[in-house]
């Protein structure tokens, strides 16, 4: 099976995420792409059959912009998404998080996501230029597929990845789950 497909065929099909990804185009921001829980709970939801999609409790639009890496700037773009979407939108310029996650400076979108805590999570979309999608995955996309929970070995505190997965309800929302760590 061609995972990668699979998850773009997925998300056509899902009007909500789609126009999403349209409005998120439209800012042309650098290395941009929707990531997290948009993907990520977009591919666990297909594989356990739910009857209905998990809310999207945030759509983490992030990108790589070293010139301006001000947190006002990414608010800024938060506002002006809210103001033409009742998305619930969280943007991130990953330039920065390094600061907050005191790592080295991270080189591009890609890499900042090969730092966070769990592997699956680590999956986003964009559209290109011609409007076609097009995935972002440090860590491929199969695990997604595998239906597992994987701590990233760059983030070896494993008492925030226990917080998280419990936080976040995943393995009762999608009970197939196990927990790689």
């Amino acid at each position: 099976m061609n995972y990668e497909s699979q998850i773009k065929d997925w998300l056509v099909r899902d009007p909500i995420r789609m126009k999403a990804l349209a409005i998120a185009s439209e800012k042309k921001l650098p290395e941009w792409c929707i990531a997290a829980g948009f993907v990520r709970n977009l591919v666990w939801d297909n594989l356990h059959e739910l009857s209905s999609a998990t809310d999207l409790n945030d759509v983490d639009l992030i990108y790589y912009d070293p010139r301006d890496c001000s947190e006002s700037r990414d608010r800024e773009i938060e506002n002006d998404l809210k103001s033409i979407s009742t998305l619930p939108w969280s943007v991130k310029n990953q330039a920065r998080m390094h600061e907050r996650n005191s790592d080295t400076p991270y080189i591009s979108t890609e890499d900042a996501m090969s730092f966070w805590v769990e592997m699956e999570t680590a999956v986003g979309a964009a559209l290109d230029e011609n409007g076609e999608i097009t995935i972002v995955a440090p860590f491929d996309v199969e695990r997604l597929f595998d239906f597992t929970i994987t701590l990233n070995s760059k983030r070896p505190k494993r008492t925030d990845f226990e917080a998280r997965i419990k936080s976040k309800r995943w393995l009762e929302i999608w009970p197939k789950l196990v927990v790689n760590a």
